[in-house]
């Protein structure tokens, strides 16, 4: 950092607080002053956030990179209530192969001190123990790990970098046959075909649903294809059987479809390119060389294999006759609108199952159940939207579930729901439009397959397949209603200035070669919410009105923004003098529960990257 540079804006960090603990650091308690003299990166994070899951992977390599001067600090700060439970924390940093140290924050205490409204947030921390940059949504990292070479420069110097190992210990392994399984499918051998995630393999189980018959991949994070033993995968979720024999796997963290020949083992990549889909990506194309985002589940409808595209909130399909993909459903906002395919919302679709007639998906964020028509236009079944989830049976409309992950088809024509944090099997019935629980006592149920008159549930948090004869009577379960644990944010009726803060990192300038660089979509629940400044725009800043007639609602904000390294900058050449500079895009999708109060705030500040100064 040179003289002539701006002064960093430095805010003291508050402190570290969280009722469940510390996890992977050997139960060592850790306080910000133990952390002093490194640059510690704070991940706010929960685990049902598909956007969390990817921040979690762009961290890797800054960790890899810089292991003796930065500190990664996971705060885990739940949104589902199954979230706050710590044995489930526990579980999900195995599950998602986390390797550093996780702060259990079920009462939010440190999200509120941080002001922190969004997963995934990111806060940068000096060594003299100071915010220094604030990130919201993904994308980040590059940013992030150019300032941290700044601050290991400029604290080198001032002789406050201390270097050395870092606080993680790892946990020891567990030796179960399967570990976090995802999928599972029935081959037409009668054995079961598994995904097996966190050890990135796929297994074949013999019929009884434990015994192993083979491993496929060679159990490393990878993306290589080949044999059995030698190829790859990167937490694979999905199973599809294709009409040729062939099954296709959703490599969800590869971004890939992937093909598995059962007679010989043989794996071999279908679609994706291993990269991630952003705005501006093809959203149509040939199969591998077009990206992808985080595919969680397929499913043979109409012709196609369709992909439960989670990780931008779509529905895509791969035509296997012509070796394409493209967009079938949502225009990658976040929420629950039906209609037509072009027009709909979906909030993380996480599992699928084909009929002749429909298509269903468990979409898992909006705790909805979904379907979709041969015509490609979405209805809901269960569901109201982000916030509102549960365990109440009843009439569809107002039925709860849980953030499920996984659906079946009945012969009956209803559907089995794994409602997966409530930890239950849910039945829907189309013919009566109620909603009933088919079993209680499951472990973070996953997905299910019939076998003739029973049902194969796959119990991921058991890791295990657990057998269960389909049956005719509903268990009674107390009725449970919940509403998401953040607070609402309190606004004053009337004009509410939203200020969504961008300032594009160091070394970079906003990217306006082909027009306005900036993005903002604002949407409400319920619309009434809005009397005024919805829609889209270039700017980021916006006056909204509020209905005075509403108490409360939620607000969607989406913001984007590029920017491209700035030449002048590295090197003192004339502005734009490369051409194809390095460009990033930086997103985030809001959704701020608000009530409306005489005395409430008259600004929202968002902040998408750096400091709030307002």
């Amino acid at each position: 950092m040179t003289d002539s540079a701006p002064r960093r804006v430095r805010v003291r960090a508050p402190e570290l607080i969280g009722k469940g603990g510390w996890l992977n650091t050997g139960d060592k308690q850790y306080t910000l002053a133990d952390l002093r003299g490194r640059i510690v990166v704070l991940d706010f994070w929960t685990f049902c956030c598909i956007n969390c899951l990817h921040v979690l992977d762009e961290l890797r390599e800054l960790e890899e990179k810089h292991p003796d001067t930065v500190v990664v600090i996971g705060v885990h700060s739940p949104k589902f209530v199954h979230e706050a439970e710590h044995r489930a924390v526990v579980d999900a940093v195995e599950r998602y192969g986390v390797e550093h140290p996780v702060l259990d924050d079920p009462e939010l205490a440190t999200w509120k001190q941080y002001a922190v409204r969004a997963w995934p947030t990111l806060v940068v921390i000096d060594p003299e123990g100071y915010v220094v940059a604030q990130h919201a949504g993904e994308g980040h990292v590059h940013a992030i790990e150019r300032l941290v070479t700044e601050l290991e420069a400029e604290h080198e110097a001032k002789g406050t970098l201390r270097r050395g190992d870092g606080p993680y210990v790892a946990p020891e392994p567990e030796p179960t046959v399967l570990r976090f399984p995802g999928k599972a499918l029935l081959l037409p051998s009668g054995n079961f075909l598994v995904s097996d995630t966190t050890r990135h393999q796929l297994v074949e189980l013999a019929a009884d649903g434990e015994s192993v018959v083979r491993r496929i991949g060679s159990g490393a994070r990878g993306f290589t294809d080949g044999t059995a033993d030698s190829a790859s995968f990167n937490e694979p979720q999905g199973l599809a059987l294709l009409p040729d024999g062939s099954v296709v796997v959703a490599d969800t963290v590869n971004h890939a479809l992937r093909g598995l020949d059962l007679a010989t083992g043989e794996v071999t990549t279908l679609a994706g390119t291993g990269r991630q889909w952003w705005q501006g990506s093809p959203t149509s194309g040939p199969a591998r060389e077009t990206d992808l985002s985080s595919p969680w589940d397929a499913a043979v409808f109409g012709g196609r294999v369709w992909i439960a595209m989670a990780g931008v909130h779509q529905l895509w399909a791969y035509d296997p006759a012509d070796g394409t993909v493209h967009v079938t459903a949502g225009t990658t906002n976040e929420g629950l609108v039906d209609g037509p395919g072009t027009e709909a919302w979906f909030a993380q679709p996480s599992g699928l199952a084909a009929t002749p007639e429909r298509l269903w998906l468990a979409d898992s964020e909006t705790s909805a159940l979904r379907w979709v028509d041969l015509d490609g236009t979405v209805h809901t079944a269960v569901g109201t939207g982000l916030f509102d989830f549960g365990h109440r049976d009843g009439p569809a409309g107002q039925a709860l579930l849980q953030h499920p992950l996984g659906v079946t088809a009945l012969p009956d024509g209803s559907v089995a729901v794994a409602d997966t944090y409530n930890h239950a099997l849910r039945r829907y019935d189309p013919a009566t439009g109620e909603v009933t629980t088919l079993a209680t006592d499951l472990r973070e149920p996953s997905d299910a397959v019939l076998v003739g008159d029973d049902i194969v549930v796959v119990e991921s948090a058991r890791h295990r397949l657990t057998r269960l004869r389909l049956p005719e009577e509903a268990v009674r379960v107390e009725s449970v209603a919940h509403r998401t644990r953040r607070a609402a944010t309190e606004v004053a009726p009337g004009k509410l200035r939203l200020d969504v803060i961008f300032q594009a990192p160091a070394g970079q300038k906003l990217d306006t070669r082909y027009g306005p660089s900036t993005r903002l979509l604002v949407s409400s629940t319920p619309p009434e919410l809005l009397l005024a400044g919805e829609g889209t725009d270039t700017d980021l800043s916006r006056t909204l009105e509020l209905n005075p007639a509403l108490t409360e609602g939620v607000l969607h904000v989406s913001a984007m923004a590029a920017s491209c390294d700035d030449t002048a900058s590295d090197s003192g050449s004339a502005a734009g003098s490369n051409e194809y500079p390095a460009c990033h895009v930086h997103q985030q999708d809001w959704g701020v529960p608000v009530r409306v109060v005489e005395d409430g705030a008259d600004r929202l500040p968002l902040v998408l990257a750096g400091m709030d100064e307002g």
